[in-house]
This record gives C-alpha cells, sequence and structure tokens, in this order.
C-alpha cells in the first residue's frame, strides 16, 4: 500500500523548472514601477542566465531572489547603474557588493565577488565593482548571482535593463556604395 501511495505522489509531483531561465521580466513576476536605467549587463555583453528570479510566496517562502549569470572565475563585475557602494566585504564566507541606486530607492547586490570599491565609493554604470570569485556559488559552475532589492523586497534584476539590452535588435541591411546594381 505505501508502495502505491509513494507511486502516485511521485505521478503528482510538479515538474523541475526548465534548465534555461527566459531572459525578460514578466509581467507577473515584474514591479512596474523599476525604472529601467541599467546601462550594463553585470558581466559580460549578454551573459547566459543560468538560473532567472523566482519571487517566493511568502517572506520566507521558497524561490531564488535574483538571477544567476553565467561568468567565469575572475570576470569583471560591473555596476548595472550609477550608485554608492552601501556594502563591500563578505557574508558567510562569500564576497558580496552592494550598490544604491542613484535617485532611486533600488539596491543591487553582486556574490560571489571579490570587491575593488568600498563602502562610500561613487560607481558609475558599467564600472568594475569586482571580480567573479572561484568559488562560493551556490550554482554548478561559476557565475554570478544579482539581486536587486527595494527596502525588504526582492525584485526581478531583468526588470533595470531597458530592452535594447535584453534583446539583440533585428538584422539590418546597410546600403553597400561602389557597387553596381543587378
Amino acid at each position: 500500500m505505501w508502495l502505491v501511495l509513494g507511486f502516485l505522489l511521485f505521478l503528482t509531483a510538479p515538474a523541475p523548472p526548465p534548465r534555461q531561465a527566459p531572459l525578460t521580466p514578466t509581467a507577473a513576476t515584474t514591479d512596474v514601477s523599476v525604472p529601467a536605467i541599467g546601462r550594463a549587463w553585470p558581466v559580460g555583453s549578454r551573459p547566459m542566465v543560468l538560473r532567472g528570479w523566482e519571487p517566493p510566496a511568502t517572506v520566507y517562502g521558497r524561490g531564488h531572489r535574483g538571477v544567476d549569470l553565467a561568468a567565469p572565475a575572475g570576470t569583471p563585475v560591473r555596476a548595472v547603474a550609477a550608485g554608492r557602494v552601501s556594502f563591500a566585504g563578505r557574508v558567510a564566507g562569500k564576497g558580496v557588493v552592494s550598490v544604491e541606486l542613484t535617485g532611486t530607492d533600488l539596491r543591487t547586490t553582486y556574490e560571489p565577488v571579490t570587491a575593488s570599491v568600498e563602502k562610500g565609493d561613487e560607481v558609475a554604470a558599467g564600472e568594475a565593482v569586482g571580480t567573479v570569485e572561484p568559488t562560493g556559488s551556490h550554482c554548478t559552475t561559476t557565475c554570478v548571482h544579482w539581486g536587486l532589492r527595494r527596502g525588504e523586497t526582492y525584485l526581478d534584476p531583468l526588470s533595470l535593463l531597458p530592452p535594447w539590452l535584453l534583446h539583440r535588435g533585428p538584422s539590418r541591411l546597410l546600403p553597400v556604395l561602389g557597387v553596381p546594381l543587378p
């Protein structure tokens, strides 16, 4: 009987989420009051999203309170937008950098990062705040966990990026000068 009950529970269990997270924030999970002020990805030019933002149902519920971006150890980590460093140090053995974004009530976090900035430093969008540490990540490979908060509320960090950073635009044909028409 227990074997049958266990098998039925197995059959009705929800499927695991897909491995590749979508690159765009969704209306159901994005706070529309987040301004798209980002001017750079934290790492690379358009890194692979290893795991997307999964808001918890409750304050202490399961979820993923940020986005994991693929990045090899030693990769420069950049501030997404201009701001002031509110924390640069270690938390639970991991290097963490937090930046309060200028003109907003938002704060981004990056981990695991070896900081190259100190608390109180002003940073410009795209300015390096550190490098990816080789260990300390919760990913199966080296990555950067990028988070966004307003007060104590976690938000989808991808909502900081404007569409031109989230998506590659369509291919555009440019005129070729000096070539005769067919």
